[in-house]
């Protein structure tokens, strides 16, 4: 029988501003390791700290843009784009657009505190 997820969770963002992150699916709301998903809305000048997670990072930006910060440089993700950051990868993620950014994360396998890494 399919899973309803009736509501997501709000769960706190790393970063220099507020950010909304509703999990979906994984191990806060659903209690699922295998991999999560979330929506997260930016507001405009938001920066969070660098990472090396232990997990594949697939991002789809729904509206605004997402900057993703890596080892070779950066990259500009626009509406009806989408970016995979591979486990182990260092990358930084903002929005500094005046309308910040809405995107849609997936994580495998889930995202977990104690396997993002995020920089000191």
């Amino acid at each position: 029988m399919p899973t309803l997820i009736s509501q997501p969770t709000r769960i706190e963002a790393a970063g220099n501003k507020p950010k909304i992150i509703e999990e979906f699916i994984g191990r806060v709301n659903s209690n699922e390791s295998r991999l999560s998903i979330a929506r997260m809305k930016s507001p405009s000048g938001w920066v969070e700290p660098g990472q090396t997670p232990q997990f594949d990072e697939f991002t789809i930006v729904l509206k605004g843009m997402l900057r993703v910060k890596h080892g070779g440089g950066q990259m500009d993700v626009k509406a009806g784009q989408a970016i995979v950051a591979h486990a182990g990868e260092w990358v930084q993620y903002s929005s500094p657009e005046a309308d910040g950014a809405e995107y849609v994360a997936i994580c495998l396998p889930a995202f977990s505190p104690t396997t993002v890494h995020r920089d000191s």
